[in-house]
């Protein structure tokens, strides 16, 4: 199969993308359409929690496209209501509303809060959030992220987004006042260069919003369904969140998101919030089959247990090439480097031959990496013997 160069004007240019298509995948590892395989650390921007085609997702599409695709959300429907039933099992939340993106997810969480503060805050809209967060790229969630750059976008911002800074619980506390109705945040900045919130600061955090009468909403649409090897980020700091957002991983490769609620906060009307597509049984359908394996007596322990593998395997290569180190919670992990160098070796690393190797740089000093949950081992050390040789040369 050729690249089809031809066809290629046809989409709006929203990437500099490669000149390479990809036609086939198999767990860690990608196919183009030469037939070169790549070994994937980026699944999608862990998007897919379970590897490329998992036979639990495909066997869940294909039993429920044969009965029921989409009724619409004015009906109910058996998957979701089984995978609403599983979250609030295994959460602190009462209640789900289901989206398609981590952006949509993230908008309607700012909407039930702002909805909150005007029904038991006196009007209170704004919502606290942090420097270098990412939320998404509607217009709300966009002036939410604290995404340097962003603030000239698409202007005007929706207001009422004041920034904090991560980890420092003074700069949250300066920015309350009585209009402030919810600080929101991710327990892992991913895109902000995988930037942890310390599990001090979440449990001061929540103190800090629960002393003040305020939301606290999490924002797991990276962090969440298992990546850090807990089922929820927040779970590490053992606190409980008022609102939740999920997204990526649940739906392990479909578009699939939630909004997770505890009872006192849910405070929408038929009316306020809906979607054409939002919980069709054909993605909730895999929504239940990608948690129920993530549920599998052992499989977080596993996550965890890889995480540490990556870990270790990260801070020998920093020590052997003089970098400053890494960091990271699970399987979401950065490399840091010594100079801005991190999107030379993505290219080079994608053109290595005969194996490819896929690599993301959310920010030009360090390498993410976001493999499958279920990544092997020897996958691991793998890309760790594809790398070693570029952080030597590339850019050096």
């Amino acid at each position: 199969m050729e690249f089809p160069h031809a066809q290629v004007a046809s989409l709006m240019r929203i990437a500099p993308r490669p000149p390479l298509m990809f036609v086939r995948g198999e767990g860690s590892w990608l196919i183009d359409q030469t037939g070169k395989r790549y070994l994937d650390f980026i699944q999608g921007w862990a998007v897919n929690c379970l590897g490329h085609n998992p036979p639990a997702i495909r066997q869940a599409l294909a039993a429920q496209a044969d009965t029921l695709i989409n009724p619409s959300p004015a009906f109910y429907n058996a998957p979701a209501l089984q995978l609403a039933a599983l979250l609030t099992a295994h959460s602190c939340f009462n209640r789900v509303f289901f989206a398609n993106t981590g952006a949509e997810a993230n908008e309607g969480a700012i909407k039930l809060a702002r909805k909150y503060g005007r029904l038991h805050r006196g009007g209170a809209y704004k919502i606290i959030t942090f420097e270098h967060g990412f939320h998404g790229r509607t217009l709300a969630t966009m002036s939410a992220s604290g995404k340097p750059g962003w603030d000239r976008l698409f202007a005007p911002q929706v207001p009422g987004f004041p920034k904090a800074r991560l980890n420092d619980l003074d700069s949250v506390a300066a920015l309350i006042d009585a209009e402030t109705v919810a600080v929101m945040l991710e327990p892992i900045q991913g895109e902000g260069g995988v930037l942890p919130a310390s599990a001090e600061f979440l449990r001061a955090l929540r103190h800090l919003t629960t002393e003040r009468g305020l939301l606290l909403i999490v924002d797991e649409v990276q962090t969440g369904m298992g990546r850090t090897g807990r089922l929820f980020a927040h779970q590490h700091a053992d606190i409980a969140p008022d609102i939740m957002t999920l997204g990526k991983g649940i739906g392990g490769g479909v578009p699939l998101s939630a909004l997770l609620a505890q009872e006192s906060v849910c405070c929408f009307e038929p009316g306020d919030q809906g979607g054409t597509y939002n919980g069709n049984p054909l993605m909730t359908a895999v929504g239940v089959a990608v948690l129920e394996t993530l549920l599998a007596p052992g499989f977080l322990a596993e996550v965890a247990a890889l995480g540490a593998h990556l870990e270790m395997a990260l801070n020998a290569l920093a020590q052997r090439h003089q970098l400053p180190g890494e960091r990271g919670v699970g399987l979401l992990r950065a490399l840091l480097l010594d100079t801005d160098r991190g999107p030379a070796i993505v290219d080079a690393a994608r053109d290595l031959g005969p194996t490819g190797l896929l690599l993301n740089a959310p920010r030009p000093n360090l390498l993410r990496f976001m493999p499958a949950l279920n990544i092997g081992r020897d996958d691991i050390d793998w890309m760790i013997e594809l790398l070693d040789p570029l952080l030597a040369t590339v850019g050096r």
